[in-house]
């Protein structure tokens, strides 16, 4: 009987240490994913980004040289402002 009044006790305090680590654990983040550091190397890499160019869009060959008119109404005002100066 005097075994029950220290195994109690010691079992109570060993299972509150576990579930404050449990929860320690939880809320550090221990357990937001298991699955993807796991799987993360059977997949490719993505292919690198090539660096932004000038055109939008490729240019078409024979195409070098000409004058590509203007895509916003302040551009296009200002190159319409400077085409009449010139005139």
């Amino acid at each position: 009987m005097e075994t029950i009044f220290v195994l109690l006790p010691l079992a109570l305090l060993i299972a509150a240490i576990a579930v404050g680590l449990f929860v320690w654990a939880a809320k550090t983040g221990q357990f937001d994913d298991l699955e993807t550091p796991a799987v993360r190397i059977l997949f490719d890499d993505e292919e690198p980004r090539r660096p932004a160019t000038a055109h939008a869009s490729p240019v078409p060959p024979g195409t070098a040289g000409v004058a590509v008119p203007p895509t916003s109404s302040a551009e296009t005002t200002k190159a319409d402002s400077t085409r009449r100066a010139s005139e």
